[in-house]
């Protein structure tokens, strides 16, 4: 393919102004054809910043256009998955913002019609698209720090930056609280960086004691694995501290690793050695770059350059990981998977 992949982004809120539009208009193998939003004023603007000539307030308008080779979108997530299937069902391949649905059973629902639509639904864990992820990524599949049996991986942000009253509090639209918008994150790349094994086992603790809000500000979640590792996620967007914590560590038979700032050691010789590549880049770049990497991939699997990682079929994992951490949170027991 040499045109350019011509995609619609349905959703004009701050993930598209701040993270996909940049990230789409510096793609010079893809072209944004159109903009959808049910705010008319708010799309307007932003299709007049972004220099994108067609402007639709209903999402069904936008996926009639028969020039479509893709759909992204940056909605709230209670409607990812009607606005996912229909595009999908519009012959349309799809880049979903996470978290990929509310639940698991719409996740579900989302994966068989790309099946049997034959499309590309790509879910946008854009953490596990930062450089350093890509290249811890790339010592843990080798094997270079033996077998990872002990991870841990957390996101926990000051109280000052707590999430403002918005559709990601309530809980019919966003599915959760704090697990649902940072956790989920957290667990796409730390079960990532593990090989991706399956969980057996779920044991969660949620609260919401600082904001008293309709749903949990931080979560504590413990994972058993299939391979008898363990995977433990700490999140919070109220964490009574001077800064935030960004992390994930990985602990194996021949080596460990840490995550923001990347640190790699590796037992060699009888000795702990500082494997750690020397680029180096800033937390914000990492943060920045990751989502032109996500976009890029995902242009790259289109064009039939690049085969498919987060996609919806991968993330239905950790959406039923995701279920349970709620239902062990409401019974106070481990939940089996």
């Amino acid at each position: 393919m040499n045109d350019p992949i011509k995609v619609g982004i349905i959703g004009t809120g701050a993930i598209a102004q701040v993270s996909h539009l940049p990230a789409w208009k510096r793609n010079e193998d893809a072209e944004i054809v159109a903009l959808c939003d049910i705010n008319k004023n708010k799309v307007q603007f932003v299709a007049e910043k972004y220099g994108v000539a067609r402007v639709f307030h209903d999402p069904e308008e936008l996926l009639r256009l028969p020039e479509l080779d893709a759909v992204d979108i940056c909605t709230p997530t209670h409607t990812h998955m009607e606005l996912a299937i229909a595009a999908l069902s519009a012959d349309k391949h799809v880049l979903v913002e996470k978290p990929m649905a509310r639940n698991h059973q719409e996740s579900e629902r989302m994966v068989k019609e790309a099946e049997r639509r034959g499309k590309h639904l790509m879910v946008a864990m854009n953490v596990r698209f930062r450089r350093d992820a890509h290249i811890l990524q790339s010592f843990t599949a080798k094997g270079e720090l033996g077998e990872i049996f002990y991870a841990k991986t957390g996101w926990l942000r000051r109280k000052e930056r707590v999430v403002p009253r918005s559709w990601a509090v309530e809980k019919e639209m966003a599915g959760g609280g704090v697990f649902m918008d940072l956790g989920i994150q957290m667990l796409d790349v730390g079960l990532w960086l593990m090989g991706n094994p399956s969980a057996q086992s779920v044991k969660a603790n949620i609260y919401n004691r600082v904001t008293q809000l309709p749903v949990e500000d931080s979560a504590a979640v413990f994972i058993s694995l299939s391979n008898g590792a363990t995977l433990t996620v700490e999140v919070s967007w109220t964490l009574l501290s001077d800064k935030d914590f960004f992390y994930t560590n990985l602990f194996g038979t021949h080596g460990a690793a840490l995550l923001n700032p990347l640190r790699i050691h590796k037992e060699l010789h009888g000795n702990l050695v500082n494997v750690t590549p020397a680029r180096s880049e800033t937390p914000a770049n990492l943060y920045k770059k990751s989502y032109a990497n996500e976009i890029e991939h995902f242009v790259r699997c289109l064009r039939g350059e690049a085969t498919l990682i987060s996609s919806g079929a991968e993330n239905l994992s950790r959406m039923r990981i995701a279920d349970a951490v709620y239902e062990s949170a409401q019974t106070g027991r481990e939940v089996q998977l």
